[in-house]
């Protein structure tokens, strides 16, 4: 049960990489930049855009918001990217 877990918190993790560096990217903003007007460290924002990391959620309201992209939208996104019954606990 442990590996499924932690199975599906990376899958978790990479889905929500990519959504993060594919909308970075859309708004032509560099890591640099995007994570100053954050207030992040450039280390942190590239780790998650690695899917290294596993944020706070407070942390996910702070990327949307500089990625102007409302935290409903990358959720929904986030949403439909993940496997069919996807779940964290079994």
């Amino acid at each position: 049960m442990v590996d499924k877990y932690l199975q599906n918190r990376k899958i978790l993790q990479k889905e929500l990489a990519k959504i993060i560096k594919d909308s970075r990217l859309a708004k032509d903003k560099s890591i640099s930049l995007i994570s100053a007007e954050i207030g992040m460290t450039k280390s942190m924002w590239a780790d998650m855009e690695k899917g290294i990391k596993d944020p706070q959620f407070s942390t996910i309201v702070r990327m949307s918001e500089g990625l102007d992209l409302p935290l409903t939208d990358l959720i929904e996104k986030l949403m439909s990217q993940l496997p069919e019954n996807f779940s964290l606990i079994e």
